[in-house]
């Protein structure tokens, strides 16, 4: 063998893609896929420029094929990525898990009955006594919660300093509305959205109690195994429930898997993972968010405008500019992490690269 053939050859082993295979993915390739070569290679350049300064990787796949890797500032295919917030997309799936294994009767199930300690000790509102995991899961509890209003009783930075998150969430007064803001009832789908983290981390502990198992166990049980996911890190609160609500640390490659399995309807090569019904009501609008976005179980949908043209991507979304996103029709999923933690240009460069990704569709 030639020496500068041997050279290359030990240099393609040496790349994050040749151990493809270690993680279930096969190895990424550039060629046979619908990507504008000179388009992909212009974005390539643009990433690599070095003005980015706090975007850590993208990672792109198409019909279940890796066709784009790059790490940045310091980065690299191992690095766990702490994505906050698109945790909440995770717990959505362990969720589903939960109910596919019986330990859950459905979305429907009623919070507090899961927290008979805390009935004993504390009145609730017969409105939020009627509380159930589809509120939770779709942002629209009656609970006096609003992460985007930092007045809110329930804000999560109020959460955060508390001893106990759970009586802290739980204890919640209902929700009031002002004559400016739309009431359930006259909302899409009768839900009036409002984004709360206390409400995830309450969903989070309601798998806790249903499963028996802490949440990260059976996150690494139900999800992270049967995926081939062998390194993640979780967040515990101070009295130590699983953090459904921000704060795991994934590999790149390893979030595009969750991406993956919505777009597979709940099949990771071949097996079952989550049941296909649970991934269909999961990634149906449930709660109009905002007026860019619809929501489902824990899931963004978003929009993008390609040339003039509007292209929906169900996504899991994280504080810094994390994103999974994934668009069915194209059999796309893409990966972007950055550390523009509470910085709003975060989001937007992770957007703009999306963007850039898909008008290289051809």
């Amino acid at each position: 063998m030639p020496a500068l053939h041997r050279l290359l050859l030990l240099l393609a082993l040496l790349s994050p893609a040749a151990h493809a295979a270690d993680d279930g993915w096969p190895a990424a390739r550039a060629g046979d896929t619908a990507f504008d070569p000179a388009r992909l290679r212009a974005l390539d350049a643009r990433l690599g420029d070095g003005s980015l300064k706090q975007l850590t990787g993208v990672f792109v796949v198409q019909r279940g094929q890796p066709v784009y890797e790059r790490y940045f500032n310091g980065a690299d295919a191992d690095t766990l990525h702490d994505v906050r917030s698109a945790t909440k997309s995770v717990t959505a799936l362990l969720v589903g898990a939960a109910i596919d294994r019986g330990k859950l009767p459905g979305v429907q199930d009623r919070v507090y009955d899961r927290f008979p300690e805390f009935l004993a000790r504390h009145p609730v509102d017969p409105r939020l006594r009627a509380t159930t995991l589809a509120d939770l899961l779709t942002m629209s509890s009656q609970w006096e919660c609003d992460d985007e209003n930092p007045f809110s009783t329930g804000n999560e930075e109020r959460m955060y300093v508390t001893e106990r998150w759970l009586d802290f969430a739980l204890a919640l007064p209902v929700k009031g509305y002002a004559p400016w803001m739309r009431k359930p009832a006259d909302s899409p789908h009768g839900r009036s959205f409002a984004y709360c983290t206390a409400g995830s981390f309450v969903a989070g502990a309601v798998v806790e109690r249903a499963v028996g198992q802490p949440l990260p166990e059976f996150a690494a049980d139900a999800l992270e195994r049967p995926l081939g996911i062998v390194r993640s890190q979780w967040n515990r609160s101070p009295e130590g429930i699983g953090m459904g609500g921000g704060g795991t640390r994934y590999r790149s490659r390893d979030l595009a898997k969750f991406g993956q399995l919505v777009l597979d309807q709940g099949r990771w090569h071949g097996k079952q993972v989550i049941s296909a019904s649970y991934i269909a009501a999961m990634t149906r609008e449930q709660a109009k968010a905002n007026d860019e976005a619809e929501y489902g179980y824990q899931w963004w949908r978003m929009h993008f405008d390609v040339a003039g043209r509007d292209v929906a991507a169900w996504a899991m979304s994280g504080n810094g500019g994390n994103y999974v996103l994934v668009v069915p029709e194209r059999q796309l999923v893409a990966v972007i992490t950055s550390t523009a933690y509470n910085q709003r240009n975060g989001h937007i460069a992770s957007r703009e690269i999306f963007r850039e990704l898909l008008a290289a569709l051809r």
